[in-house]
């Protein structure tokens, strides 16, 4: 192919390829006004209803069935209901964010309190998640694992507004049964690392894997460097397949010093340390650095999606004991 051609080429791929793309936000756009006035609709009918459950649920039926015919498939019961859901829950149609599917807000709809919603919508737009991203993160509690979720009056970031304990690593297709090497786990990582970007949260940018740093009298290698555009900091993270030990902390907080020290530009923020453990000491967290610094974290990492109930006690036992240590400490 000549220049020329080759040129002409790019020039109308490009037309095309945005043309499709306008085309898919004024169908999506459409698509969500009219299930959201369909469900507008249902709604103010079934709010005139004395009994509104079952008047709701024969209207319903009743309604999907003369559509069905009319229509073919898309406007059955289901489907009915889901639009309900879908104008119960956003009600302001200006609000709308059309970048986001319908299918997304069906995900978005079935949530039951509205600050996940935001967090889920807010991440969805940010991290550009398709719906099957979006029902992973919902599936796998990315709400409730974040550590701290910001305040509406805080407009900047924290480290504790991003980082979550603990981490699931499903998708790196690795048996937890098995001891995995601390190698063969960061290797890993990198031959999954928009899925593992995915999980760590957003802003984050690979930087290095075995960063090599040169002091005066050592060499040391950290494991995997990342930048956050967010918080405008460096983040390390060091990878431990054993139970968190003293030395994993002090190895932690020396990486960190060590970072600002010979890497840190004008303009960034501190450097950020994450410990990624297979098991976690709160002894060893109570008594340590990690209790004190804003810096320094440690998450737990499962190499499989564990049963909704199961995450939910693991996250409730770390959360109530980390309440217990700080009222200890007062």
């Amino acid at each position: 192919m000549t220049d020329t051609n080759s040129d002409l080429f790019l020039k109308i791929k490009s037309i095309i390829a945005e043309s499709r793309q306008r085309a898919y936000r004024m169908t999506n756009s459409l698509l969500l006004q009219t299930y959201w006035h369909i469900g507008k609709l249902i709604v103010e009918k079934e709010q005139k209803g004395n009994d509104k459950t079952i008047y709701g649920e024969a209207t319903l039926k009743k309604l999907a069935n003369l559509l069905n015919q009319e229509f073919g498939k898309g406007f059955d019961y289901t489907n009915l209901t889901n639009m309900r859901k879908f104008y119960s829950v956003f009600p302001n149609l200006d609000a709308l964010r059309q970048d986001l599917s319908w299918t997304h807000y069906r995900l978005l709809s079935r949530l039951d309190s509205e600050e996940k919603r935001i967090y889920y919508l807010n991440e969805s737009v940010a991290g550009n998640w398709n719906s099957r991203v979006l029902q992973r993160q919902i599936n796998s509690l990315a709400f409730e694992r974040v550590l701290e979720h910001k305040q509406e009056e805080l407009l900047s970031e924290s480290p504790q507004n991003l980082i979550k304990d603990p981490y699931i690593f499903e998708f790196l297709g690795l048996t937890p049964e098995f001891k995995n090497s601390e190698f063969t786990i960061e290797t890993s990582i990198l031959n999954h690392l928009q899925q593992f970007l995915l999980e760590i949260g957003k802003g984050f940018a690979f930087v290095a894997r075995q960063q090599h740093i040169i002091t005066d009298t050592s060499d040391f290698f950290i494991d995997l460097v990342f930048y956050n555009y967010l918080l405008k900091c460096f983040v390390i993270i060091d990878l431990k397949t054993g139970t968190l030990s003293h030395q994993d902390v002090g190895q932690i907080d020396m990486y960190v010093r060590m970072y600002d020290d010979l890497k840190k530009t004008e303009g960034d923020n501190p450097t950020i340390g994450i410990l990624l453990c297979s098991e976690k000491d709160e002894t060893i967290i109570k008594y340590s650095i990690l209790n004190d610094k804003n810096n320094v974290f440690a998450s737990k990492y499962l190499l499989y999606l564990p049963k909704e109930e199961e995450l939910i006690q693991m996250i409730e036992h770390d959360r109530l004991q980390f309440e217990i240590d700080q009222k200890s400490e007062k």
